[in-house]
């Protein structure tokens, strides 16, 4: 199979890859393994699902294009070969990437050709990113063309661990991948909301140095006097066909108040506030959090939690704007849709996740993770607040 950037990556330092139209697979780590072997039942709903390994390697090119290929028939023989490669979770990804576009030629289109000085140069300073769909005109069967969105935060994921891993590796080493359940792949235009849960970063494995480091980024974000802080995002504007996006660069400077205005920006299609999304992602993250109380010996360090809500609106809730509405839509007023759309809240990156009985980790704690708990709290209280 072979890997395609995982377009909708909006947070992490991780290379997501597109392994199928329903799963995403990452490099794997034994830690978040052993978490997905030993998942409590009730956490099932709120976690991706975890489909199994497969073996990864690179590949080549004539010009020296980089590209992954998957060996599904590997998968039962790979955990075998687990213990040798455990630890070693790099990846690379896609320098150059073709594949055929669902059109009626069929004919190749190459969807991503970014250079290293171009990449370097987009990401240089910048934190409000936007990036284009196609246009959205219906051709003569009424059928709307494929759409390809790219977040620039997955090509900034892409180039880094390219780099990493073609100085690193030979073409022939095998690399062991986790296939999980892709979350956003119900969803036309997937409004994404990437939040850092807890009080605490780092894992219990961390040097002096990153547990320092770990530290002061909560110290001076809202990690510390909220419990979460924004790791990513992307949220589709309706008015323009953009989507807008945040990276965790933005997410870090926010302090609480930056925090509420982000929160309600990403509930803002560009017309109007999608409040008919509120009561259900409220009480989603209620239900998580009734999970997460219940949770004994869990700390979810470092693990990131995903709002996710469509873009695209049911028909009601998209009366055309009259031109009061429109001069107003800067402040984005509340829309009185009644329909309830699908959302979703999925727990995401359980590297450093330690549970009783974790191989990975010997150090156990005792009773629920209360800096998870303070971080859902508040943000249960914000959304709330807008609700009101």
């Amino acid at each position: 199979v072979l890997l395609e950037p995982f377009v909708h990556q909006v947070g992490g330092h991780m290379s997501m890859m597109k392994y199928d139209e329903h799963t995403v697979c990452k490099p794997l780590v034994s830690q978040e393994l052993s978490f997905y072997e030993s998942l409590p039942l009730a956490m099932r709903q709120f976690t991706p699902q975890y489909k199994g390994i497969v073996s990864v390697h690179l590949r080549k090119d004539s010009l020296g294009n980089l590209t992954l290929i998957a060996s599904p028939s590997l998968q039962a023989e790979s955990r075998g070969r687990l213990d040798n490669t455990i630890g070693d979770s790099s990846v690379t990804i896609w320098h150059k990437c073709k594949w055929a576009a669902s059109t009626s030629t069929g004919s190749e289109h190459t969807l991503v050709q970014w250079s290293h000085t171009q990449l370097s140069k987009t990401f240089k300073d910048r934190t409000d990113l936007q990036y284009r769909t196609d246009s959205l005109l219906e051709d003569a069967n009424g059928n709307q063309p494929e759409r390809n969105s790219y977040n620039p935060w997955g090509l900034h994921c892409h180039r880094q661990h390219l780099n990493r891993m073609s100085s690193k590796h030979n073409e022939n080493k095998l690399h062991q991948f986790l296939l999980l359940e892709n979350v956003v792949s119900k969803y036309n235009y997937p409004c994404i909301l990437d939040l850092k849960m807890g009080t605490r970063q780092h894992g219990d494995d961390a040097s002096e140095e990153k547990k320092a480091r770990h530290i002061k980024k909560c110290e001076q974000s809202t990690s510390a006097s909220l419990g979460v802080r924004i790791c990513g995002m992307q949220v589709y504007q309706a008015d323009t066909g953009h989507f807008l996006c945040k990276d965790k660069y933005y997410g870090r400077k926010l302090s609480p108040e930056g925090f509420r205005q982000t929160l309600r920006q990403f509930l803002c299609n560009g017309n109007h506030l999608r409040t008919d999304l509120l009561e259900p992602i409220i009480l989603r993250l209620k239900a998580l959090l009734s999970v997460i109380r219940k949770q004994s010996s869990y700390r979810f360090y470092s693990s990131s939690l995903l709002i996710i809500y469509d873009g695209q609106e049911h028909k009601e809730n998209t009366a055309p704007l009259d031109n009061h509405l429109r001069f107003q839509k800067t402040h984005c007023t509340p829309s009185h849709g009644t329909n309830h759309s699908r959302v979703d809240v999925r727990m995401i990156d359980f590297a450093h996740t330690t549970f009783k009985g974790s191989q990975c980790n010997p150090t156990a704690y005792d009773g629920p993770d209360h800096g998870y708990i303070f971080g859902l709290e508040n943000l249960i209280k914000i959304l709330q607040n807008i609700s009101e």
